[in-house]
């Protein structure tokens, strides 16, 4: 598949806390989803509530936003970013039912 030009910035919405036995799965599927961008040349926006991630490593994303994933913030975050594309399905249940309220507002 050729990689698309139109894309410059790309965000990634997280999955939030990991719960004991649930969402460390997303927590590796994000990190090599950030690195996968990167190394196709996007800038990597990642959106994410759980500080004891390597998601939120510096080195993983171009800009880290360690901030509660809801409606409200996920919005403000978006309209001073302004990314090209946002990939919700990295962060689980969480991303997909921000995705689903981002797409209603």
């Amino acid at each position: 598949m050729a990689k698309r030009t139109d894309i410059k910035r790309v965000m990634i919405i997280g999955s939030g806390p990991i719960i004991i036995g649930q969402a460390a799965e997303f927590d590796y599927a994000g990190t090599q989803a950030c690195l996968a961008l990167k190394e196709e040349g996007y800038e990597v926006i990642l959106v994410n509530s759980n500080p004891a991630t390597i998601m939120t490593d510096t080195t993983i994303a171009d800009k880290v936003y360690m901030e509660p994933l809801t409606l409200e913030y996920i919005a403000k975050i978006i309209r001073y970013e302004r990314p090209d594309a946002i990939v919700p399905g990295i962060g689980g249940q969480t991303g997909l039912n921000m995705a689903m309220l981002l797409e209603k507002k």
